[in-house]
């Protein structure tokens, strides 16, 4: 016991007591309170005796873990590691965090009945609040609240403001909150705005500060367009009958609306049809029918119109009194009638006369049309079949054509999907409809039915429908009908208008032109599922990631949810303007992030919704549970003597789900590249099994007797390709039948100079499996790489012999002299013949280099023929395969130091049974450069 004492006394002026510190966590989060006392050895060797140890840890009064005597106590939701205090380690581990373990920790560390350290934690919870805004209707120019929730923060106060389109509408402004039933804080924000036209598209932000963090969550407005209400009612001829009244609602948006009809305040049924206008607003009539006995009531007649987000519903009304005037015609008496007959013979004698001088304007007004404007689909998608129509009216329609141009081009069917001559002609011509007398029109064979057509060419598909000419009455003008059915295309109707002329047969001159407003193009998004996997730097996050493609236009929203409310994107490509690709559709991505222990719970739903014009409902996605990506080892091989067969194997590990396919292919190595053969029979899959909760591992295994081309085919293979939920693409592992073996490589280069300064250098490998790559560079102080040629072959001992030749010329001038120089040499050079240029040094490859045209001097005109004939046939010397290539290497140190340095030749010999690349060097001796 002495001993003991004598000994903390030593340690005492070594001990280091830990200062007080604050510690903030977020909610149901471990969080670690530091407590670290350093003992050090003594002179004498002695080591800490953790029986003398004494360790406390209190809060708010209450004693939470202790350590006396080698015995350690602690409470629930709390732990420490009793293995550490040897090292002087005290810290204690608060289990998920909450509000009501805040407070001050103190920690109390005792040697042999003495306080050594005392220190304080001040222990404080950290929440950033969650930000939703209710997704609401406003109607255009009125007063209309938006709303944001800032919920579940701690600790108060936080600071809010809103924006729009990024720039700050309302200063920030700081609330208190507040407290709900779990301890936490939540505040909601308000923002009075009058919508106008130009917030359509607009994008609103609620942003909040908290300690500190700043979030933002955007969104866009849905705006209600009021309509203009009027009511009418159809005259009839008998006061008995029933009465039909209507009602025009007009530029109202969205298409969704409620038409209410009320007969002295009680309601009546409803019918609805709705169209769409030019400038994206909407237009419907309503029509209702009065019974003889509504009709006889009387009263008050009243038409309201309700719409989303608007509480105050559009209403016109009107008495039926005023509407349909009930009043008896007066009794006429006999001299009453007489006055009225000589006024009527009054008015047909003054009518003859007039219809005298009106006979010769006739036919012009027969002549005379009336052509409506040209009436779009309410929603063009693609491929889906759209209409566009117009109406002609007047007294000769039978005698009307029509042209359809799409912008300046006349538009060609191609509706007709026949191959006779007849059918092929008819694809060409315009698409001009005639229409004939006694109301015969020449109208296409082909049905409208039919299934979809692909487009043809650059105009896609187009087909004409008449209807008409339709006799109002006999004396007054006729009605026709003509549209265009097609198919939108983006490259082709994007930005695009129709255009239609109408004129007479046989008349050149276009009596009227109409022209479409322009429409907007719609396709729906192909949105995928959502994608789960680990955070690189983060394995404890898991993002989660949604995309969506093939959409148009490009405005499109993604919004998470949770079951606890709205969650916000940690990155998003629909907030900037997505690029189209090549067919003019757009594509998107947003992605959210979870803490792994949410979703490994598996009660945490998560689901993103998809807004976007082309759809009618949003498009939902859910997540299917966490998702962990496999690890895939390389093959191992195994031989049994006893049966001849080989088995093979890989390990897949730490995956999840379980669901996991294993194919083996059987693989042929070519000479220039490997193709796959069919499928091997005789794998399984041992497994899965759960190693961890939520991953799992297993064996793929393949038995199997090699035959015996296989056998003596040292080239082919066997691929395992591994497929799971997780990956983007296969994992494929190889396995060769044979070992790979090194080349033999020589010590040396072989070079060989010409007379013209052309050096041909050599190298000869020997063997080896698979091929060996070589590379080739030469110059001065550095490196350039060279062309060089490679020749296969079968020596006499059977092994494989790779030869490359490289040549080069050496040339002193400075690289804008090299160029011409270049240009002299290519006209005055020589073929060098790749069979000569790679034999022995001592054959007659070199002699073929410095061989003359059987020593002929020609002259300035026949060297010039012949140059022209060089330079003409350069392009044939380059496709000539038995041609070496002589690189043009310049080995001058510089533009300022033409002095030339000495010429280096390397090459580079790489295979994969070389751990490093192997490397040859030709250095040009110091006595070749002096006689230079």
């Amino acid at each position: 016991m002495e001993c003991k004492v004598l000994v903390y006394v030593v340690l005492l002026p070594f001990i280091k007591h830990v200062s007080s510190s604050d510690i903030q966590a977020g909610p149901n989060t471990n969080t670690t309170l530091p407590c670290n006392v350093t003992f050090p050895v003594s002179e004498i060797g002695n080591k800490t005796d953790t029986s003398l140890i004494d360790a406390k840890w209190r809060s708010n009064g209450s004693a939470i873990a202790s350590f006396k005597e080698a015995a350690s106590r602690i409470n629930e939701g709390f732990s420490w590691d009793t293995t550490e205090f040897i090292n002087g380690v005290f810290s204690l581990t608060i289990l998920k965090t909450s509000i009501n373990l805040q407070g001050v920790y103190e920690c109390t560390v005792s040697y042999n009945s003495s306080i050594v350290n005392s220190s304080n934690v001040t222990f404080s919870i950290l929440a950033p609040p969650t930000l939703s805004v209710p997704q609401q209707w406003v109607v255009l120019e009125r007063a209309s609240h938006l709303t944001c929730h800032i919920d579940n923060f701690y600790p108060s106060p936080v600071s809010y403001s809103w924006t729009r389109d990024g720039v700050e509408v309302r200063p920030f402004h700081q609330v208190e909150g507040e407290l709900n039933p779990e301890g936490y804080y939540s505040a909601v924000t308000n923002l009075t705005i009058f919508p106008s036209r130009e917030d359509q598209n607009a994008t609103f932000g609620c942003k909040v500060s908290h300690r500190g963090n700043l979030q933002q969550l955007d969104f866009k407005l849905n705006i209600t367009y009021s309509p203009s209400v009027r009511m009418s009612v159809v005259p009839t001829s008998s006061k008995n009958s029933a009465l039909t009244l209507y009602c025009d609602v007009e530029n109202f948006y969205p298409e969704e609306v409620s038409v209410s009809w009320f007969q002295n305040y009680t309601k009546l049924a409803e019918d609805s049809l709705t169209e769409q206008n030019p400038d994206g607003t909407y237009r419907t009539r309503r029509y209702y029918t009065l019974s003889p006995e509504q009709r006889a009531q009387r009263g008050k007649v009243q038409c309201a119109v309700s719409q989303p987000g608007d509480e105050i519903p559009v209403n016109v009304s009107g008495d039926l009194d005023e509407l349909d005037p009930q009043d008896e015609s007066p009794v006429l008496t006999k001299s009453a009638k007489a006055s009225v007959a000589m006024m009527c013979i009054s008015i047909v004698l003054i009518f003859l006369l007039c219809f005298g001088f009106s006979w010769r304007r006739r036919d012009e007004k027969k002549k005379s049309l009336n052509v409506s404007g040209i009436i779009l689909p309410p929603r063009v998608i693609v491929g889906q079949k759209g209409r566009v129509s117009v109406s002609i009216e007047g007294r000769r329609v039978d005698r009307v054509q029509t042209v359809w141009l799409l912008n300046d081009t006349p538009i060609t069917d191609t509706s007709l999907t026949g191959t006779s001559k007849a059918n092929f002609n008819c694809l060409y011509n315009p698409l001009t409809t005639i229409h004939l007398p006694y109301g015969l029109t020449l109208t296409s064979p082909a049905s409208e039915k039919g299934h979809l057509l692909p487009s043809r060419g650059e105009m896609g598909y187009y087909k004409l429908h008449t209807q008409g000419p339709l006799h109002s009455s006999r004396s007054g003008p006729h009605q026709l009908i003509s549209s265009l059915t097609f198919i939108p295309q983006i490259s082709l109707h994007k930005g695009a208008v129709f255009k239609c002329q109408v004129s007479y047969m046989g008349k050149d001159k276009i009596v009227e032109e109409k022209v479409s407003e322009k429409f907007t193009i719609l396709s729906a998004p192909e949105v995928s599922e959502i994608q789960l996997a680990e955070t690189i730097h983060d394995s404890d996050v898991i993002s989660m990631t949604v995309r969506a493609s093939h959409f148009h236009p490009d405005v499109i929203t993604f919004r998470w949810f949770c079951q606890g409310g709205e969650l916000s994107p940690v990155a998003s490509q629909a907030s900037s303007s997505p690029r189209p690709n090549s067919e003019g559709f757009f594509s998107a991505f947003s992605q959210c992030k979870l803490p792994r222990s949410e979703l490994e719970k598996g009660a945490t739903r998560v689901w993103v919704s998809v807004h976007h014009i082309a759809l009618k409902q949003p498009v939902t996605r859910e997540t299917r549970g966490f998702i962990k990506r496999p690890r895939v080892s390389d093959i191992t091989s195994t031989f049994s003597s006893l049966d001849q067969t080989s088995t093979l194997g890989c390990e897949i590990t730490d995956f999840y789900p379980a669901n996991i396919s294993v194919t083996w292919l059987k693989l042929w190595e070519g000479e220039h590249d490997d193709r796959e053969e069919e499928v091997l029979e005789g794998g399984e899959v041992w497994g899965p099994i759960e190693t961890h909760p939520r991953c799992y591992r297993a064996t793929a295994i393949l038995n199997r007797r090699p035959t015996n081309q296989e056998k003596n085919d040292k080239r082919g293979g066997i691929i395992c390709r591994v497929e799971h939920c997780s990956l983007p693409d296969p994992v494929e592992k190889h396995w060769r039948n044979a070992e790979i073996v090194a080349p033999s490589i020589p010590k040396s280069i072989s070079v060989c100079w010409s007379n013209e300064g052309v050096g041909v250098f050599s190298l000869l490998l020997k063997g080896g499996h698979p091929k060996v790559k070589v590379l080739w560079s030469s110059g001065g102080s550095t490196l350039l790489p060279l062309v060089s040629s490679e020749t296969e072959e079968i020596g006499d001992d059977g092994q494989r012999e790779l030869r490359s030749v490289c040549a080069l010329e050496r040339s002193t001038s400075l690289p804008q002299q090299n160029n011409r120089q270049e240009q002299g040499s290519r006209r005055n050079g020589h073929t060098i013949d790749t069979k000569a240029a790679v034999t022995d040094p001592d054959a007659e490859g070199i002699q073929y280099i410095d061989e003359k045209a059987e020593g002929k001097t020609l002259d300035r005109d026949e060297d010039a023929s012949l140059s022209d004939v060089e330079e003409d046939s350069d392009g044939e010397r380059e496709d000539d395969p038995s041609a070496l290539h002589i690189n043009r290497v310049n080995i001058t140190n510089g533009p300022r130091d033409p002095e030339r340095a000495r010429l280096r030749v390397c090459v580079e010999i790489t295979h994969p049974a070389l751990k490093m690349p192997v490397y040859r060097t030709w250095i040009e001796p110091n006595e070749e450069i002096s006689s230079l």
